[in-house]
């Protein structure tokens, strides 16, 4: 029960304070005039304003409510290294039994696990939510159970209470993690780029330890590594070169020492998108006709492309009469195309060239082995690669996937795409390039006819479009290290021209002339994996058939099988969800690929040491503290409110004296007219007094 007098004025307050500055003033002027009953007018001015002003005593019945203690306690990555699961559990069980033998005393436990997209330890917000959710009168103390590296210190809450924190971890822990200072998004392709890194030492390190270099390995998209020895708490500025266009992950790593915390931040990946500075193709167009132009148009509509178009506008054995040294003004640099810098260019193609003496022998074989040495050749056939002029009876002929029968056949067919041509990805969906229907709802009528095709026998590659009567149209094929393309028909230029609707002349020559170039997004063979929040998105482009499945290695080692579906002819697909962020490498047994999901080392091992050093300025200003759990459990006690509430083994929560009122009742401290009555008879007093006087 509590009781305490209230007011209820008659009159609006600043009237009662005026009238009693006018009594006030009446009451002084008595006294100046040295009147003998002042004083009694005084109380009875006082007996005036206390019937206006209406004193009331207020009742109230209270309820006692109990005091709460929140408990946040850290579960996130780095509370799982080893020993602080343990001492968090040990540390979460002592609290407990300290809140449950306080009286009038309630325990409001938090769990705090990683935050989305690698945020961290969202300590403070978990802190604040729980104390958005409790009345603040009634909250008595915090107590954080944590390694002390949180990463939202910026939403800390302002207690009303003292916040404590008990820190896991030893003192004597010690680590070393890759920090990756910059890298660039994008490189050229066989140029080196610039990784600026370092080895950081966090920790009271052994003396054996300090000081030591450590061998740091680098591998790209998953290839053998090579291993540099290099000093640790040094910026090193290392040089990668980019081998093929597209995305290229770039792994880096280093063996973790004995005795250090953990090895989870001793490995970066950084993901660099390779360029080609400038493609430089080499366009040979023998026999002029009317497609000559498509080729050309096409590699000179793309401004990356350096184009050196070699023509053969007059064979030799012309003779028109034209003096010789009216024939050119500046001789071809033959030798110095197909001799010195060959290997300059990345693709060669060759527009139906006869072989007329022009290009020596010596020439086709150094094409040769340019391809085999990794360089691409494109051959776009005409009917001149059916006779004894073809340029299957070079050099090259020993890596042309077609041998010509002699027949070339001159009938009208539309191209097809062979079963084996809709799983790769040179012509996979070219049939959704097909003419647009007739506005009367008519289906489309396809592609428009060719009406060549140079008969061959397929002797090696993938047969991917076909012609009439079902002969071979497009074969691509591997020699060496390089690639090779043989078109048996002069005619793509009908589609560009519109014949019969036309068709996607621009899309296959450009996806052939990539092809031939290696770019990564039109292998036929190939494992892509992509991000999407937590879940990997997994690609598997294959020309084979049957069931396909790939391997996940995560960050924790643990191999996990994933099905694939076909969801297209040669593509096969899966999403699976990742249990975490970090380093993931999947292989299916032929082809390996790394990906990272979020950084290769979450930000909750960029600091693994436990310290209370962040939260110091939350701690402080509550008059709470800090104690590590390995120095022992510490008591919990009772401390009143502005005191230090943290020692030496012990930690103290302010108790609240909160209450629910249940009750109020309120009656006055004497009716109106009593205060009248009380108020006359002063005023009698005081005339009476002063007239006997």
């Amino acid at each position: 029960m509590n009781q305490h007098v209230i007011f209820d004025p008659l009159l609006p307050w600043p009237v009662v304070w005026a009238a009693a500055g006018v009594a006030l003033v009446l009451v002084a002027l008595a006294l100046w005039r040295g009147l003998s009953g002042w004083w009694l007018r005084a109380l009875a001015a006082v007996a005036l304003l206390a019937a206006i002003a209406q004193p009331s005593l207020q009742t109230e019945d209270r309820n006692p409510l109990s005091d709460i203690v929140l408990l946040i306690v850290d579960e996130s990555s780095s509370q799982r290294l080893p020993g602080r699961e343990e001492q968090t559990a040990a540390a979460v069980a002592r609290v407990e039994a300290e809140i449950a033998a306080l009286p009038n005393t309630e325990l409001r436990k938090l769990t705090v696990r990683d935050g989305a997209e690698d945020a961290g330890s969202l300590v403070m917000t978990a802190l604040a939510e729980a104390l958005a959710e409790e009345p603040r009168a009634r909250v008595a103390g915090a107590i954080l159970v944590t390694d002390g590296q949180v990463h939202d210190l910026d939403v800390a809450p302002s207690m009303p209470a003292p916040l404590h924190v008990l820190l896991t971890g030893r003192e004597a822990d010690w680590d070393r993690r890759l920090v990756i200072q910059t890298a660039p998004a994008f490189g050229i392709i066989g140029e080196p780029v610039a990784i600026r890194l370092m080895v950081e030492e966090q920790g009271n390190l052994p003396p054996a330890e300090k000081g030591r270099s450590v061998d740091l390995s680098i591998a790209i998209d998953g290839a053998e590594p090579n291993t540099y020895t290099v000093p640790v708490g040094q910026t090193l500025e290392l040089p990668v070169t980019l081998d093929h266009g597209g995305q290229n992950v770039v792994q880096f790593g280093f063996e973790a020492a004995d005795g250090e915390l953990t090895d989870r931040n001793n490995a970066a990946v950084v993901q660099i998108n390779g360029v080609r500075d400038r493609l430089r193709v080499l366009l040979v167009s023998g026999e002029p006709h009317a497609g000559e132009r498509t080729w050309r148009n096409l590699l000179k509509s793309d401004a990356s492309v350096d184009l050196v178009h070699f023509t053969i506008l007059r064979p030799p054995e012309k003779q028109d009469g034209v003096p010789v040294t009216e024939l050119s003004l500046i001789a071809f640099p033959t030798r110095e195309l197909f001799v010195e810098k060959i290997e300059e260019f990345d693709l060669i193609i060759f527009d139906r060239y006869r072989l007329r003496g022009i290009l020596p022998s010596l020439y086709l074989n150094n094409i040769r082995d340019y391809v085999l040495n990794g360089g691409a050749v494109l051959i776009a056939a005409g009917p001149e690669y059916a006779t004894v002029e073809s340029v299957f009876y070079s050099g090259l002929g020993g890596i042309l996937p077609g041998e010509p029968t002699g027949r070339v056949v001159e009938e009208g067919y539309k191209p097809a795409i062979t079963a084996l041509g809709a799983r790769h990805p040179v012509t996979e969906g070219l049939e959704a390039f097909a003419p647009e229907p007739a506005e009367d709802g008519a289906e489309s009528p396809g592609w428009g006819r060719w009406l060549r095709i140079v008969d061959v026998d397929a002797t090696q590659g993938n047969v991917v479009m076909e012609g009439a009567g079902g002969r071979p149209l497009l074969i691509l094929d591997r020699a060496g290290e390089g690639r090779v393309a043989l078109l048996t028909s002069d005619q793509a230029w009908l589609w560009t021209r519109g014949y019969e609707g036309g068709g996607p002349q621009l899309e296959l020559l450009r996806r052939l002339a990539h092809w031939t170039m290696k770019e990564p997004e039109l292998e036929e063979e190939a494992l892509f994996a992509d991000a999407e929040g937590q879940t990997l998105k997994i690609t598997r482009r294959s020309l084979e058939e049957g069931p396909r499945e790939v391997t996940i290695i995560g960050p924790d080692g643990e191999p996990v099988i994933v099905p694939l579906t076909e969801a297209e002819p040669g593509r096969y697909v899966a999403e699976w969800p990742a249990p975490d962020v970090g380093l993931y490498r999947l292989t299916d047994g032929e082809l390996d690929r790394v990906m990272a999901l979020g950084p290769a080392a979450p930000k909750e091992f960029e600091e693994t040491i436990a310290s209370a050093e962040k939260l110091a300025s939350v701690i402080e200003p509550t008059n709470g503290g800090d104690l590590r759990i390995e120095e022992g459990f510490p008591d919990i006690r009772a401390v009143r409110s502005g005191r230090t509430a943290a020692g030496r083994g012990w930690i103290g929560i302010t108790p609240r004296d909160s209450y629910l009122t249940a009750d109020i009742r309120v009656s006055p401290l004497l009716p109106a007219w009593a205060f009248l009555l009380i108020a006359t008879a002063l005023a009698v007093a005081a005339w009476l007094r002063e007239g006997r006087r």
